[in-house]
């Protein structure tokens, strides 16, 4: 037995390296970024990252050949999708306001390698979104010009033919992103003040479509002689809500600019909350106004709102929208080379990517080197790579990290609260970390001549360490007092917030399996009927019976910043969402996807897991403190000790206990 117990210790402490938790600063506030970042500034970060070609491009898209002018319901269904996952960034960026977005947010709450891979995933995401929305933009630019560029480059430099190459070097995509890197790596107020320059132009043509297109409305575009109003029916609707969902990727920008915000604990929810929400008017408007001027399924996919005013006799509007359409593309690329980059730095500063890219200019305050040479790579991808192939990626990516801090947010809410050398409450929650007897037990003082006391060295702070039992409120991550008589028996003795976690964990199994067997089990697993809906009734149970033991544990209240409301619920429906997305992805971008997240194992195994600051931080000699020990009697007893983790402390009280007790005895006896 003591064999196979040192046998399972290798495994056991690989296990607790890959799943150690950041430790945050007491200070939140402390930077070597430049917190200059108002509310305004966050706001238009994110309209940039959200309004961008999909306005000019994805609403005629999913309009003729999905939806028609039913496409107004799916943007409303899409918004409201992704004002889940909005809700859940908010809630960290302003609790957390330390740059890497979903990668941050899963490292102090779920584990160190999830995170890299969360990191991972979000890098390459914003390489290919970046590279992508450049090769528009040129393609965009060039048809303009009756594709004089495309063609020049085909006959006088070069062109090819090899898979998942572009036909022809896409020099103007790769241009305009080594210049856009260029500007951003001067500081982050020179990256705001061109990002506001590039949206104000944007939504004054969004203003001009409006008006001018409500002008030339008719609603017979909307009658049954034209197909009439959602003539897909409602299966078009939630299709065209799935591709719709990825016009409003893009708000995680706002809790990446969080660690350069001047006051993110205000700024990032409501910077969140307006950009949300005037990107998805935006596009419903817009939308609207589309289908209102021509007929649905007349609409040209590649350029419908240029197309038409041109039909409609007004070619000079074409070009007014065409210049929309350029300074929203160019936000999008500031907004993609402004997250990328932080990114990276937050994974670097924690030891889990290269050193060098976690170093920032002493004057411009911004990682400059991150900047450069993913600004370059992403440039290289622009050049050479038809991304068309590669678009897809992005879904997975994005849903993927919608997903963890969907999650983190519940496990989060469901821990331990823990109080911080400062006084003030700190997110550095830990899975099976008991509340330490300083900060359950303090609150339940009392001054009784017989009790025995314990002071920490030089603070104020009185601990009770035994005799006398008392209610306290009950903590967070425990069971609520209503639901006692019911569940203490079968639940009672889990540690605070361990049920939580593994409700977490069931609820993404029987997500996926839901959605699986939704998906695929009529066509290519043919389920018989009975199997089809048994399945789907037992993972629905599942689903909600894990919901309903998550809401019966008292959830942390005394939180300053925003929270998520309807917690478990809401982050619990947004899971679910993004789970059956991603089961809309071909098998192709998850072959893909299983790739490049093998790679990502090799560079975290290879170099991370040995840097890690976390790593090291484990290996530093523990801190000695001393304590002071009131006895019954009135006199002081001196201890040093190392301090002990939390799970250590009742061990230790046990220890003071038994001491205070035989010295005790030992003058009672003496007085007898």
């Amino acid at each position: 037995m003591a064999t196979s117990s040192r046998g399972c210790a290798p495994a056991m402490r690989l296990c607790q390296r890959l799943n150690r938790l950041k430790t945050l600063d007491d200070d939140m506030m402390a930077t070597s970024l430049k917190r200059c970042l108002s509310t305004l500034d966050l706001t238009l970060l994110g309209v940039g990252g959200m309004v961008g070609s999909g306005l000019y491009v994805l609403t005629g898209t999913v309009a003729k050949d999905m939806v028609g002018p039913a496409v107004i319901i799916s943007f409303i269904f899409a918004g409201f999708a992704s004002l889940l996952a909005a809700f859940c960034y908010a809630e960290f960026g302003a609790r957390i306001p330390k740059t890497g977005s979903a990668y941050m947010f899963t490292y102090v709450s779920v584990g160190e390698v999830w995170a890299f891979l969360i990191g991972w995933n979000v890098i390459l995401e914003n390489m290919i979104g970046g590279a992508a929305v450049a090769r528009a933009w040129s393609g965009y630019l060039d048809s303009i010009f009756n594709h004089a560029i495309k063609n020049y480059t085909e006959t006088h430099i070069m062109q090819w033919n090899v898979p998942l190459l572009a036909h022809y070097p896409d020099l103007l995509a790769a241009g305009i992103l080594v210049v856009a890197s260029f500007f951003i790596s001067f500081g982050v107020k020179v990256s705001s003040y061109l990002n506001h320059i590039f949206s104000v132009i944007s939504m004054a043509v969004i203003v001009f479509i409006l008006v001018f297109g409500f002008m030339l409305a008719e609603p017979a575009n909307w009658s049954q002689k034209e197909g009439g109003f959602a003539p897909f029916g409602l299966s078009g609707i939630l299709a065209g809500s799935a591709t719709c969902f990825y016009a409003f990727v893009g708000f995680d920008v706002i809790a990446s600019s969080s660690e350069e915000a001047k006051n993110p604990q205000k700024a990032v929810p409501i910077a969140t909350a307006i950009s949300l929400g005037l990107a998805a008017t935006a596009y419903i408007l817009v939308s609207t106004v589309l289908t209102l001027m021509v007929p649905w399924h007349t609409l040209d996919p590649n350029s419908a709102l240029s197309d038409a005013f041109f039909r409609r006799g007004y070619s000079w509007a074409g070009v007014i929208v065409a210049v929309g359409s350029i300074c929203a593309m160019n936000t999008v690329l500031l907004c993609n080379l402004f997250s990328l980059p932080r990114i990276v730095y937050a994974m670097a500063e924690d030891g889990l990517f290269f050193s060098i890219f976690a170093r920032v200019n002493p004057v411009t305050k911004v990682p400059v080197n991150a900047i450069l040479v993913f600004g370059i790579f992403m440039a290289t991808m622009a050049l050479i790579f038809d991304l068309e192939a590669l678009v897809q990626f992005l879904s997975i990516g994005t849903l993927l990290a919608y997903t963890f801090v969907a999650a983190s947010i519940i496990v989060l809410r469901f821990q331990p609260e823990k109080a911080s050398s400062k006084g003030t409450a700190s997110t550095s929650p830990t899975p099976n970390a008991e509340p330490s007897l300083a900060h359950s037990e303090s609150q339940t003082i009392t001054e009784d001549s017989g009790e025995l006391k314990q002071y920490e060295s030089f603070s104020d702070k009185l601990q009770l360490v035994e005799r006398q039992e008392t209610v306290e409120r009950r903590g967070a991550g425990q069971l609520k007092a209503f639901w006692e008589p019911y569940l203490g028996r079968l639940l009672g003795d889990c540690e605070p917030g361990q049920v939580a976690a593994f409700c977490v964990l069931t609820l993404i199994v029987s997500s996926v399996s839901f959605c699986v067997v939704l998906e695929f089990g009529n066509k290519q697993l043919q389920l018989p009927v009975w199997s089809f809906a048994m399945l789907l009734v037992i993972f629905s149970l599942a689903y909600v019976v894990s919901l309903a033991l998550i809401w019966v544990h008292e959830p942390q209240t005394n939180s300053k910043t925003f929270q998520v409301p309807l917690v478990p619920l809401t982050p619990g429906a947004s899971i679910l969402i993004n789970v059956f997305l991603m089961m809309k992805l071909s098998y192709l971008t998850w072959i893909r996807f299983t790739v490049w997240i093998a790679v990502g194992l090799i560079v975290y195994f290879g170099y991370g897991i040995w840097h890690s600051k976390e790593g090291r931080r484990e290996l530093q000699p523990k801190d000695m403190a001393a304590r002071y020990v009131v006895l019954p009697s009135g006199s002081l007893v001196e201890t040093v000790q190392s301090v002990q983790p939390d799970g250590h402390v009742d061990a230790q009280a046990h220890r003071v206990k038994a001491a205070a007790t035989a010295s005790t005895a030992e003058e009672h006896a003496g007085n007898r």
